[in-house]
């Protein structure tokens, strides 16, 4: 089952996209799939918290699996971290995402 979420990119674009549930899919190789953001800018360490190249704004509320003790350290060390920031990668898709509405961080220079 697709889910709607709603993406505004680097450039302030709104995208709204139709996320697969049933593939097991995190938000970074969502957008990465969607190429909302150019290939090698987004999820550069693959997706294991070891980079916050897929930081995103969470702007919509709703309720998200706690942040692992990675995310935290790899959030602690990154630029333009906000209070909603999450890293893409470790936010898997599920159907109680839908209606998500994420704005995704600047890139990190």
């Amino acid at each position: 089952m697709d889910i709607k979420i709603k993406i505004i990119d680097r450039e302030g674009v709104l995208h709204e996209i139709d996320a697969p549930t049933d593939m097991n899919m995190n938000l970074m190789e969502v957008v990465r799939s969607y190429e909302l953001a150019p290939e090698g800018t987004i999820g550069i360490c693959g997706g294991m918290a070891m980079c916050a190249s897929c930081q995103c704004y969470i702007e919509s509320n709703h309720e998200l699996p706690e942040k692992s003790d990675d995310e935290e350290a790899m959030l602690a060390e990154a630029f333009n971290v906000e209070e909603n920031s999450r890293l893409g990668c470790q936010l898997h898709i599920t159907e109680d995402m839908a209606g998500l509405e994420v704005v995704l961080a600047p890139e990190e220079s």
